[in-house]
């Protein structure tokens, strides 16, 4: 680490932000009450009110959305004539999954291997912990020079929107000359990143009905059209024999022409197992950062264990598109549907169901504000200097954001290396990251209100 005072400052805070994180990583913050109960994300959303009072923020306000979640909203005014920089996390997280899959409790925070396991570890409770350590640093080496927002999210892994749709109607709230979103992370632990691209995503539900009620296949199996036979003809549609996502209409031919992802270093970083191949062409940046790629992520059919030998009469599944910049996400989803409802075979009755979509966003990183971060991340990382990568994830209010505020400079980062394995089992972050990643923010903080004075 470098001998910036910044930096021994939040080497000290470090037992604090365990605890901290600790807190945080208790709740079973996801916001789906089909999943954990809404007490589990209030109970969030007041400890991150809590805090953010606890730092003197004002007008702290846990802000209803129109999704049923709540963002929780805090102003730290600063010097006169300072810049204000907008401060962004989310408090929700990704289910568990499979809790038997994990080594330790999803939400119990557990060292381990150096590392620190929990749900929202890196993606993205640690995110706002990493903004509270700055802050922090900051106040005790000099002060904080610029005022402060700070905006912690309750529905971003949901994708249903409230927080984006509570911005347009209250457009004067999160106002800023420049936002750091915390919720990306560094190419590989240890190389300074910022994110320059992210792709947009739509969600749709599709329903095929078949019959009045499940058959008996000895009896009817052959000639009775099966609602489970005809989804999976239907999703098979939506890839090609490679794996190449291949919707009707949608373009899947762009180049990615930054930082390149060797396959060696993607296949580990995925876990593929030996043997098998991965999908699609061209490069993997090209694949994940700079093309549309669908994914099935649920399907309700009856499961093997006590399964009986029937035609089922419906199915219903889940998927996922995420899209490139320079993909519309409204023309994506028509596409989609359109191709879903053109490709059911057999006369299947199809429903077509969206519940949720972000536009890619594609940052301008030859602002001045990156000039702040590339020094702040060259102090943080010796020996390194900032790289620019995309991201196949989707942070629908960065859109939100640049519409809102054209002038805005914005700039993601965060803890979600490789190594987090976030959304899957066993998330965790580093802490060297966590301490790194906070000095970079105090340090771009120092920087920003440096290059705006004069």
């Amino acid at each position: 680490m470098t001998a910036h005072p910044i930096s021994g400052t939040i080497a000290s805070l470090m037992p604090r932000a365990k605890a901290e994180l600790t807190e945080l990583v208790a709740f079973q913050s996801v916001a789906d009450p089909a999943v954990y109960p809404r007490s589990e994300c209030d109970a969030a959303a007041e400890w991150v009110a809590e805090a953010l009072r606890a730092e003197d923020f004002q007008d702290v306000a846990l802000l209803d959305t129109p999704d049923g979640s709540r963002s929780v909203y805090g102003f730290l005014p600063g010097p006169a004539g300072a810049p204000t920089v907008l401060l962004y996390a989310h408090y929700d997280v990704q289910p568990p999954l499979d809790e038997s899959a994990w080594l330790s409790p999803p939400f119990e925070l557990t060292e381990r291997d150096g590392r620190w396991f929990g749900r929202g570890t890196a993606d993205c409770k640690g995110g706002l912990v990493m903004h509270l350590l700055a802050l922090r640093a900051l106040r005790a080496n000099g002060g904080i020079p610029v005022s402060v927002k700070v905006i912690v999210e309750g529905s971003e892994e949901q994708g249903t929107g409230g927080l984006e749709q509570y911005a347009e109607a209250h457009p004067e709230l999160l106002a800023a000359d420049s936002v750091v979103i915390g919720d990306t992370g560094n190419f590989r632990a240890g190389l300074p990143t910022v994110t320059s691209t992210l792709r947009g995503m739509t969600m749709l539900r599709v329903q095929l009905d078949t019959l009045e009620g499940n058959l008996h296949s000895g009896q009817f199996g052959g000639a009775a059209p099966d609602a489970l036979a005809a989804m999976i003809q239907l999703l098979a549609s939506l890839r090609a024999e490679d794996g190449t996502t291949t919707v009707d209409g949608l373009t899947n031919g762009a180049a990615w022409a930054g930082l390149q992802y060797p396959e060696a270093e993607f296949r580990a970083d995925a876990k593929v197992l030996d043997g098998v191949g991965l999908i699609g062409t061209g490069t993997v940046a090209d694949r994940i950062w700079a093309r549309p790629a669908v994914t099935v992520i649920g399907i309700d059919c009856p499961p093997v264990v006590g399964a009986t030998p029937s035609v089922q009469a419906s199915a219903r599944a889940q998927i996922s598109l995420r899209v490139p910049p320079g993909a519309d996400a409204d023309e994506a989803t028509r596409l989609l549907t359109a191709h879903l409802e053109s490709h059911t075979p057999w006369g299947a009755r199809v429903a077509v169901e969206q519940v949720g979509q972000g536009q890619p966003f594609r940052a301008d990183v030859t602002s001045p504000a990156y000039t702040s971060m590339a020094d702040a991340m060259r102090a943080a990382y010796p020996g390194e200097e900032m790289q620019s990568s995309g991201m196949g994830g989707s942070i629908p209010l960065c859109n939100t954001l640049a519409g809102l505020y054209p002038e805005a400079e914005i700039l993601l980062v965060g803890l979600s290396e490789p190594e987090a394995q976030i959304h899957a089992v066993n998330e965790s972050v580093s802490p060297d990251e966590l301490e790194r990643m906070s000095v970079t923010v105090a340090l771009f903080l120092q920087n920003y209100a440096a290059s705006t004075q004069g």
